[in-house]
């Protein structure tokens, strides 16, 4: 490990504080998106470890891996291939243009925007569009679906030369990137910057609240660099010269937060309300986490036996998925080749490739037809109603679904 490729942080993401305590610590880690070339090579791990502000309850972890490390040329995760992605971005885009009424041709700007997935929606209702995204796999295929995209990391040096451009958008798209990011507050300086006086900001984080009640372990990783809950995003905006002033909670990603910023602050009642339950439920304080660090446990456990019985009655096991959430879960519980025979997955980017740490190949999804496997564990469980869709001839032929969080169990046969 490259003592610059990962760094400790010494104060809060959020309000700058130093009272940091730790949570729930999984050691040493690979990226979960480094999908791996060898089957050999070890791959490069970090640690990932949950920290949490005493001060302003903003649950993060303790290094921040290099963004060039985690979002290089190898990156291969495009947004297009989930149709549970699609469908909520179409519904994102739809809701902001209800709420703002954009001018017809007036911009909309995505932070993270990957292969144009959002804003092509945008751009079929009548708006200008501007993508912005680091990663050159998918930039280049949103340039060839006519989204115009500047492949960069968003900052506020970049947003304030849009600013000066008059490039000020009315509609900000951030879905799935705030908590991807080092410098937290000044991402949100550079929302501030590119937003229009009148504009509405509409970003999507994981919810934290979920996470923690539903043991959804699985989606800390080192992409995800903060968990945040209403308080803390309410006091991460405050601090910035923005205002949080309402909040949708969605199902995406096993339970998100769909939040509406602007300028000027005008809270709503359910915002209100939900920062209300929060206290009530102690989200803000580190005794939140000491019942999830034994829910997972017995999760890892219960998960363990399941396929361990299932091997015992001669089954053959594959995994469906070479998700994010699928490098945490398999490496944490140590399932590997001596467990599941590969992963399939939609994706040919990632085909011929393995799961990087426990090195298991990712094929493509004609190989659970070929192979016939007689149960296949659904590593990207947020999405298994989409896949159980998608694969209904397997379950048709006697096919089981193993469906890991939040208890793991069978479906389908």
């Amino acid at each position: 490990m490259k003592a610059e490729a990962c760094t400790p942080i010494t104060a809060c993401r959020c309000c700058g504080g130093g009272d940091m305590v730790s949570v729930f610590d999984m050691g040493q880690m690979p990226p979960s998106d480094a999908l791996s070339p060898s089957a050999e090579e070890a791959d490069p791990a970090y640690p990932l470890e949950v920290i949490m502000c005493r001060s302003c309850g903003l649950a993060q972890l303790r290094h921040t891996v290099a963004p060039e490390v985690l979002f290089s040329a190898a990156y291969k995760y495009f947004s297009s291939y989930t149709q549970t992605v699609v469908d909520n971005a179409k519904d994102a885009v739809a809701t902001a243009i209800e709420r703002v009424k954009p001018a017809p041709g007036a911009l909309a700007v995505e932070l993270a925007s990957n292969d144009g997935y959002l804003l092509k929606h945008a751009k079929a209702a009548g708006l200008t569009v501007l993508g912005i995204d680091p990663a050159p796999a998918p930039v280049a295929a949103a340039r060839e679906a006519g989204i115009e995209t500047i492949q960069a990391f968003f900052s506020e040096d970049l947003a304030r030369q849009l600013k000066s451009e008059g490039r000020q958008a009315m509609l900000v798209f951030g879905n799935n990137v705030l908590a991807h990011v080092a410098d937290t507050a000044g991402f949100v300086r550079g929302i501030r910057e590119i937003l229009h006086p009148d504009g509405t900001a509409s970003i999507e984080v994981p919810y934290l609240r979920d996470l923690i009640e539903h043991v959804e372990f699985d989606t800390i990783y080192h992409e995800h660099l903060c968990y945040f809950s209403v308080t803390a995003l309410s006091e991460l905006f405050r601090r910035q010269g923005l205002s949080l002033n309402d909040v949708q909670r969605i199902p995406i990603h096993g339970g998100s937060l769909r939040l509406f910023v602007q300028h000027q602050p005008d809270p709503s009642t359910r915002l209100m309300r939900l920062i209300e339950e929060e206290k009530e439920l102690g989200l803000d304080r580190p005794e939140s986490f000491r019942a999830f660090a034994a829910k997972v446990e017995g999760v890892g456990q219960a998960l363990r036996e399941l396929l361990d019985g299932l091997r015992r009655e001669g089954k053959r096991i594959a995994a469906y998925g070479a998700a994010a959430k699928g490098t945490i879960l398999l490496n944490f519980f140590r399932i590997g080749p001596q467990e599941l025979m590969w992963v399939a997955d939609k994706n040919p980017h990632k085909h011929d490739l393995y799961m990087p740490g426990i090195k298991l190949p990712i094929v493509g999804v004609e190989r659970i037809e070929a192979d016939r496997p007689d149960c296949l564990l659904i590593l990207p469980w947020n999405h298994q109603a989409e896949i159980m869709r998608q694969q209904a001839g397997f379950a048709a032929r006697g096919g089981r679904f193993v469906i890991p969080i939040p208890h793991p169990h069978l479906q389908g046969g």
